[in-house]
């Protein structure tokens, strides 16, 4: 694998220093469990957790999972923030509609299936968003949580949707899936164990 143009801090000894490129890192033979951090990273990481450093210096995937793990709250707070951005578009498109035709009867028919379309869209865009490089949507983006596998890896668009799918599960308990969180140790709802997924935070350094 070639080294790309992307130049990283190195924690040495407790203090950042740098920046470094890939290839520089690895004529200073960089551990796997050495913290770096890129421009565009939030936040430092061990080096193996970085896909491009993993390639180039040949370190193996994260041995462990995650241990950081999103609480009740914050996914509370991140599904709350989504329901409004979504509510808002489709309720701005419906406006649209409503003011391009002057017929009540069908003003009426485009208020009731806008509404309708208001969750099919929200799992859509949560299968989507969540399967993407972000991990996230963008409630949970504004929250710096993710979703990821038990691995901590991104999940595939088939196992998002499963995931979202499972959350039928969570409602149809009355909800009583979602307080699954509050009673294991990585904090996943009922829908969470179904598929296999976690909810995490970063790290601080």
């Amino acid at each position: 694998m070639e080294p790309s143009d992307t130049t990283y801090l190195l924690v040495i000894n407790g203090k950042p220093e740098g920046p470094y490129t890939t290839h520089e890192l690895k004529l200073r033979k960089i551990k796997p469990t050495d913290f770096v951090r890129s421009p565009g990273m939030d936040d430092y990481k061990e080096a193996h957790e970085i896909a491009e450093l993993r390639g180039y210096l040949g370190f193996g995937r994260p041995a462990h999972i995650p241990q950081y793990y999103a609480g009740f709250d914050l996914r509370l707070l991140a599904s709350a923030l989504d329901w409004f951005i979504i509510s808002g578009v489709v309720l701005f498109l419906m406006v649209i509609a409503i003011v391009i035709i002057k017929d009540k009867t069908e003003q009426l028919i485009i208020i009731f299936s806008f509404l309708a379309i208001i969750p099919v869209v929200k799992i859509i865009y949560h299968i989507i968003m969540e399967s993407s490089a972000r991990q996230a949507t963008i409630g949970k983006l504004i929250l710096n949580i993710k979703v990821c596998d038990l691995q901590g890896e991104r999940l595939s668009l088939p196992h998002s949707a499963g995931r979202n799918l499972a959350k039928i599960l969570s409602v149809l308990t009355l909800f009583i899936g979602y307080l699954f969180s509050f009673f294991n140790r990585k904090q996943q709802c009922l829908h969470d164990m179904v598929a296999g997924t976690l909810v995490i935070k970063d790290r601080l350094i």
